[in-house]
């Protein structure tokens, strides 16, 4: 039985194809139509996840929506009687597109597969899942476990904002929820607001600029925004937000509570008040997320837990989640956004809907590493890279990883673009601009001269599992970048009494460790353990980087500018190679040099996309 899951119409639309249970492909469609967070119907993800398993749309069994239309617009009407008459503008810049469109998904997934297959009556072939559901199975049906307790956070589903469920085998029980308008990520958003980043783009951004910052707002905010239980449940105070009625995040009393307006993003610098913002919601974060976990190990009993919506994408606080140890082992799902919706929705359908049994996951998780998405054979890329006139030299696996390393080693910046491309947020190896982390300069330079964003973000280290614990503070695996901890002891670098003093962003002129390329200004890092099982190439590049330097780590982000989607074709990577400093592009079997190109075909690519 083949399921097909879409998340769609509302941000990052993707697709992911099941063959009785085991997953075939996942892709996310901005990778393709090169719109960052696309919201469209996934189409191209669709064609591409049929590619792969080598069938047309037609043999889909069922097609599957990642949420329920009709529950979201009882939430959006509900929301609006009960603040009216505010927000009429709001509601009436809404309504017209909910009674065109929306409320009509089912008619609209049909038209548009249609488009793609018109001999097949759809109408009896798709399924709709409910949002935190189809969350909740996308970490827990892929994950090693047999049992777990499943916590999804995000910023709203239908109704829900927060869910508790429970999965032992092939089933899957939701026991509680949080509902709109009492959201942790959308509490998260304001801030990411407030400090002029854009919402469902820019979290990760606050998330970097906490460490510069010092939480002295934290009490602010629960005396007056956000009231924490003990378990973890919470409400927020909905007088200093505008989210349910407005057109923006917050309001003037939110910019009075703190004594700042919303910072504008192309006018104003970032300031102390925002970096200790930033750590103050943090810290909200975590306190939340930590009430949560401890309360739900202490009823379940239950050893294993499992994460997904977008909160748990906050690496910071599942890193405390996994030192708390209340419970004693965690997994997230690499997509934890909207667009694993899909993939979770196909599980619902095949194991809830069709009483499709669960393979056995033999301690493994069955994300295959995440890389889900296209590969393209040496003979194509070859192809792709000749039509566009690019000079590369084909070689052996051997000579390849060879130079390669020599490359990193020499302070070069490296365009990785190797086997099928990963599905969610992150590049992981195979989409991926690498460096050695060992320069004093390199973040600079990645982040300013290739990347073209703030000084201030964070590079993740790729490092061989079995060197982990010598580097950093980290107990078990980390294959999907989901996880923060921090650097080992004795790798660190001891500061000079003058950069002890230093505040803010000039913390970064501070080298803070033996890779200060991946360290950030605490000490900490968002780490991807690499095996030689799940990406052998990748785990051969950095192993011979280790023998050439003597450092088992590559600073790894991913391979675009910022405001770009991951590159997904040869011609993209070339692209992108050739609008910024990288150095060298290993592509396959092809490795290309930035010196020996047609000067011509370089075009600037800091002003080819808009700020995300």
């Amino acid at each position: 039985m083949y399921i097909l899951g879409i998340s769609a119409f509302y941000h990052d639309s993707a697709a992911a194809l099941l063959k009785d249970g085991s997953i075939i492909a996942a892709a996310q469609e901005e990778r393709f139509s090169r719109q960052k967070h696309d919201a469209t119907f996934p189409r191209q993800a669709i064609d591409a996840c049929l590619t792969q398993a080598g069938i047309p749309l037609a043999a889909v069994d069922r097609v599957v929506f990642y949420d329920k239309p009709f529950l979201k617009f009882e939430r959006l009407l509900e929301t609006y009687l009960t603040f009216a008459p505010r927000g009429f503008a709001s509601f009436s810049k809404a309504m017209p597109v909910w009674l065109r469109e929306k409320l009509f998904q089912k008619d609209l997934l049909i038209k548009d597969l249609k488009k793609m297959e018109p001999g097949v009556k759809w109408a009896d072939r798709i399924r709709f899942s409910e949002h935190h559901l189809s969350h909740a199975a996308s970490a827990f049906y892929p994950s090693p476990f047999d049992e777990a307790v499943v916590l999804t956070l995000d910023g709203v589903g239908e109704w829900a904002t927060t869910s508790v469920a429970i999965g032992r085998g092939a089933t899957l029980e939701i026991l509680r929820e949080i509902h709109f308008p009492h959201s942790l990520g959308l509490l998260y958003s304001a801030f990411t607001y407030h400090a002029g980043f854009r919402v469902n783009s820019g979290e990760y951004k606050l998330m970097g600029l906490a460490p510069y910052g010092t939480p002295r707002y934290a009490d602010l905010i629960r005396q007056h925004l956000i009231d924490i239980k003990d378990d973890g449940s919470f409400r927020l105070n909905q007088d200093y937000f505008d989210y349910c009625t407005g057109l923006t995040m917050t309001n003037g009393r939110f910019a009075e509570l703190f004594g700042h307006p919303a910072r504008r993003a192309d006018h104003d610098p970032l300031e102390q008040v925002h970096m200790d913002m930033a750590a103050s919601i943090q810290q909200i974060t975590e306190e939340v997320v930590l009430r949560l976990t401890r309360s739900l190990a202490a009823e379940t009993g239950i050893k294993n837990l499992c994460l997904a919506g977008g909160v748990a994408l906050n690496c910071v606080a599942n890193g405390k989640i996994l030192t708390d140890g209340a419970f004693e082992n965690l997994w997230i799902q690499p997509a934890a956004g909207d667009a694993g919706a899909a993939l979770g929705a196909a599980q619902v359908c095949y194991h809830m809907g069709e009483d499709g049994p669960r393979q056995p996951s033999q301690g493994k998780d069955t994300m295959q590493g995440s890389y889900l998405g296209p590969a393209f054979t040496d003979a194509e890329i070859e192809q792709r890279l000749t039509a566009v006139g690019a000079r590369f030299h084909c070689l052996d696996e051997t000579a390849l990883i060879s130079q390669t390393a020599q490359a990193l080693a020499d302070q070069k910046a490296v365009g990785w673009f190797q086997g099928r491309m990963e599905f969610g947020p992150r590049a992981l190896g195979g989409r991926s601009i690498l460096a050695d982390p060992r320069g004093r300069e390199t973040q600079k330079t990645l982040n300013l001269k290739i990347k073209f964003r703030e000084s201030f973000r964070p590079f993740a280290p790729s490092v061989l599992r079995e060197h982990l614990t010598d580097w950093f503070d980290l107990p078990t695996d980390s294959p999907y970048m989901l996880l923060v901890a921090t650097v080992a002891e004795h790798r660190r670098r001891t500061l000079g009494s003058d950069e002890q003093a230093l505040q803010g962003l000039d913390l970064l002129s501070a080298a803070r460790s033996e890779i200060p390329a991946a360290t950030h200004v605490d000490h900490s890092a968002r780490i991807q353990t690499v095996d030689a099982d799940t990406n052998p190439r990748y785990h051969a590049l950095i192993t011979a980087f280790h023998a050439l330097t003597g450092c088992p780590i590559v600073v790894n982000t991913s391979f675009n500018v910022r405001g770009e989607p991951i590159v997904h074709t040869p011609e993209d990577a070339f692209r992108c190679f050739m609008g910024t400093g990288l150095d060298v592009l290993s592509i396959g079997n092809m490795i290309l040099h930035k010196s020996e190109q047609d000067p011509a075909l370089a075009k600037s690519y800091e002003q080819a996309f808009a700020l995300d």
